[in-house]
């Protein structure tokens, strides 16, 4: 059974930082293509960041430069690293991957920024 939990949104100021944590079971981290999705009120869900098995990273255009996401297979855990938080940044973020056909998402954490 693969079960994906994320932890660590929080409510924060613009231009503070946060990490997020998804830790895995079931799945390797370290064996599988690995996602940050958000989601935003009234908006579809949006792929933020990977991670491949090959420890390629891609970030969306709008993250690039503040965000970083990474692993501890030690840990079997995803993070992302929040920089330079925006109002835009506000959303539910979730952990993602899949095996074969079978898609899975963990139950996502609320990050909300506002002054």
């Amino acid at each position: 059974q693969v079960q994906l939990v994320e932890s660590g949104g929080a409510g924060v100021q613009p231009g503070e930082s946060l990490i997020l944590s998804c830790v895995a079971s079931g799945i390797s981290v370290g064996d599988n293509y690995m996602h940050w999705y958000r989601q935003a009120p009234g908006k579809q869900r949006e792929l933020v960041a990977t991670i491949t098995r090959f420890s390629n990273k891609n970030l969306a255009d709008s993250v690039r430069d503040r965000f970083s996401i990474s692993r501890d297979s030690s840990r079997n855990t995803v993070y992302l690293q929040m920089n330079r938080l925006k109002p835009e940044d506000t959303a539910v973020y979730y952990c993602h991957t899949q095996r074969g056909e079978t898609e899975y998402w963990g139950q996502g954490t609320q990050v909300t920024v506002s002054s």
